[in-house]
């Protein structure tokens, strides 16, 4: 059962770090969802199912291993796909600013009856 989706956005102003951005993109979803779920539920936090969706412009440069930290608990299955947006410095040299976007949502397996 879905109970919750949030969204959040990262950015890597100077470095152009692909994972760093992402990684504030999920810190900035979280922030902004008390995800008491679990306990309104009478359910584990164990028991959530986290499916995760970053976009950013190079997928490829993306840890997955640094952006399953961000979670405390909770199972992340995490997807990072061709999006997000890179900004070029206004004086054309040096890295872009990295635009993350994230999407959570949070469901549980249907309780046994």
């Amino acid at each position: 059962m879905q109970v919750l989706t949030e969204f959040g956005l990262g950015t890597s102003l100077r470095r152009g770090d692909y994972t760093e951005a992402s990684a504030r993109a999920l810190r900035d979803l979280l922030w902004k969802a008390s995800i008491n779920a679990a306990e309104w539920l009478g359910r584990e936090k164990s028991e959530m199912r986290l499916a995760v969706r970053v976009a950013v412009q190079q997928p490829e440069a993306v840890d997955l291993a640094e952006l399953q930290k961000v979670f405390p608990y909770g199972e992340a299955r995490i997807a990072v796909v061709f999006g997000g947006l890179d900004v070029p410095r206004p004086e054309g040299q040096g890295n872009p600013t990295v635009m993350a976007l994230a999407a959570l949502t949070v469901s549980f397996e249907e309780a046994a009856a």
